[in-house]
């Protein structure tokens, strides 16, 4: 399977371990490519991504410690599946290229939606706020 393909299948799989338990190894990958790019994707796509509120909203919720492992693991591969250029419609398709990624992490945010606190989404426009702010001065 696909690198790229990886996201979705644990992301679609999930469910079907009845401990929720995602895959280890998976998750463990997708933390840290979240963890090593995240907010460089969001710097180079402010301005241009309209759901990039949502995709830091979702960040914040993965670091939350009260959200559920398998709620961050879904965040997690849907924010990986964000990040890396390389999906299934490569973000440079002017017009398509972030329109899987956006299906992918709306659907990751509302299927975590009971977990996805009015915190973590004053956290993600705050900081977008401030980083356009930042732009608009520099």
């Amino acid at each position: 399977m696909g690198a790229h393909l990886n996201h979705i299948y644990v992301m679609t799989t999930a469910g079907d371990d009845p401990s929720g338990a995602p895959d280890p190894d998976q998750f463990a990958d997708d933390r840290a490519t979240v963890k090593g790019a995240f907010w460089t994707k969001v710097r180079q796509t402010v301005g241009r991504v309209p759901f990039l509120e949502d995709a830091i909203t979702g960040y914040y919720c993965t670091t939350d410690v009260a959200t559920p492992v398998a709620v961050k693991a879904l965040l997690f591969g849907a924010l990986a599946y964000f990040i890396v250029p390389t999906d299934m419609i490569p973000d440079f398709i002017v017009g398509l290229g972030l329109a899987d990624d956006a299906s992918v992490l709306l659907a990751a945010l509302s299927t975590a939606g009971r977990h996805i606190t009015a915190v973590h989404r004053r956290k993600a426009k705050t900081f977008l706020d401030e980083t356009l702010r930042d732009a608009e001065d520099g």
